[in-house]
């Protein structure tokens, strides 16, 4: 295959060219951008060492901007003969600036070109991801404010169990947010190191400035072994899914509430028209589609990331064209989950509370604990209270008194944290703005001729 990087003038079976480039013309379209922008960081160092003349690497930076521009418009094309996006950058490259465009290979192999192009990729997607997560605990944490009084039954084992509020009831889901942003910063760090240089996972025999590289990139460090470069194929995917499978974890359990709290048999939560759909047959349906959906990618996501796992493990050390297979579930999750948060941010304020239906639900037996707390205040044992108020309820004397005693301790209904989930918030916020100025900053450093 002549327009393969790695033909030698060989005839190719045809179907055995289809399976082996399988989808890649298309889902390389996506690493494009991040393809070109590795590589004009790969042309600036091989002419710091003196690998490249200083005119070469500056007609290969312009080159790779503009067709960084192209693929971020839309406008780049992968050939189906041309296998990979990685032999369609050098191609055009070639197209555009001749000799050159030949020289772009020098020190790298495809295998640690598509390594940094995916882990900058995935850099840029952990933190559009970590906004849009940012947006939605601002928006429970407000749907929290707004409703932090109105009277909500709490269930264990779906039975009416304690008192609790619509307002606690939507901060934990803020706090679950809250707790996955922290922890984007360990997927961050891991993130955090430039795998360039490993060539095809044992090093090359030349002078290049791996160092020199990942500082222009943004990166912190080096991914130093050039055979775990090789072996992390899949980890970091996983990492990155792994979060977003924690985050559905949590986002999950809310999307159940709603369809059960918008039944009519609950009827504490309505949605507006705009959300629901209709049934071809039933002219009074208003279907909760979104919030079926949304559950459903949610499960999607997990089986997504397991199918990451499962080409990834299994494997010995170096690489093996297995690993081709993680990119198109990867890309998929990623997007998945941009579309599950945007969705919900919108669906969160748009929920309707019905309070008089919900303060109807939370009846007396709401308050046997409170009581039983109540007559321990008087000097009581906890468990003699305990079963006094179990006679009462046998008995229907159970009469509570509803004021008695409120949850004012830090999380509970009186003092849900708001101020403090707010600064946490703002903290995290604080940090994905800063680590994103930093990439942009680096990314303006590897254009500039």
């Amino acid at each position: 295959m002549a327009d393969t990087l790695w033909g030698k003038g060989l005839p190719l079976d045809a179907a055995i060219h289809r399976f082996t480039v399988g989808n890649d013309p298309v889902v390389d379209l996506a690493l494009a951008p991040h393809d070109a922008l590795g590589s004009a960081a790969h042309a600036r160092m091989l002419a710091r060492v003196g690998l490249l003349k200083d005119a070469e690497a500056k007609s290969l930076v312009t080159a790779l901007k503009a067709l960084h521009d192209e693929a971020r418009a839309g406008t780049f094309v992968i050939r189906p003969e041309q296998e990979d996006g990685h032999t369609a950058l050098e191609a055009a490259l070639v197209e555009r600036v001749g000799e050159p465009g030949k020289r772009i290979h020098l020190g790298r192999s495809r295998n640690d070109q598509v390594q940094l192009a995916l882990r900058l990729l995935l850099r840029e997607e952990v933190l559009t991801l970590g906004a849009r997560a940012a947006e939605l605990a601002g928006a429970f944490l407000d749907f929290a404010q707004a409703h932090k009084d109105v009277a909500l039954p709490g269930y264990t084992h779906l039975r009416r169990a304690m008192p609790s509020t619509f307002g606690l009831w939507g901060m934990a889901f803020a706090e679950g947010l809250l707790e996955e942003l922290e922890a984007l910063r360990g997927v961050w760090a891991r993130l955090d190191r430039c795998p360039l240089g490993a060539a095809a996972g044992f090093g090359v025999p030349l002078p290049i400035d791996r160092e020199y590289v990942a500082a222009l990139l943004g990166f912190s460090r080096v991914q130093r072994s050039p055979i775990d470069v090789q072996n992390g194929r899949g980890r970091h995917e996983s990492a990155v899914l792994g979060w977003a499978c924690s985050v559905a974890g949590t986002l999950e359990k809310w999307l159940w509430d709603v369809q059960l709290y918008s039944m009519d048999e609950f009827g504490f939560l309505g949605l507006p028209d705009a959300y629901t759909t209709g049934s071809s047959i039933m002219p009074q349906k208003k279907n909760p589609d979104v919030v079926e959906l949304a559950r459903g990618r949610c499960r999607e996501l997990r089986g997504l990331a397991h199918q990451v796992e499962a080409v990834a493990g299994g494997l010995p050390s170096s690489y093996h064209r297995d690993f081709q297979l993680l990119k198109s579930p990867t890309l998929t999750a990623l997007g998945s989950t941009r579309e599950l948060l945007d969705v919900l941010t919108r669906l969160v304020p748009a929920l309707q509370v019905k309070a008089d239906a919900a303060a109807r639900a939370s009846d007396d037996t709401l308050y046997a604990a409170h009581h039983a707390y109540a007559l321990v205040a008087q000097g009581q044992a906890f468990r003699d209270a305990y079963k006094q108020v179990g006679r009462e309820l046998v008995e229907g004397t159970f009469r509570p008194d509803r004021g008695a005693l409120t949850a004012t301790h830090l999380g509970g209904a009186g003092n849900l944290g708001l101020p403090q989930a707010r600064e946490e918030l703002a903290a995290s916020r604080a940090w994905l703005d800063e680590t994103h100025r930093l990439v942009a900053d680096a990314a303006g450093r590897v254009w500039t001729v």
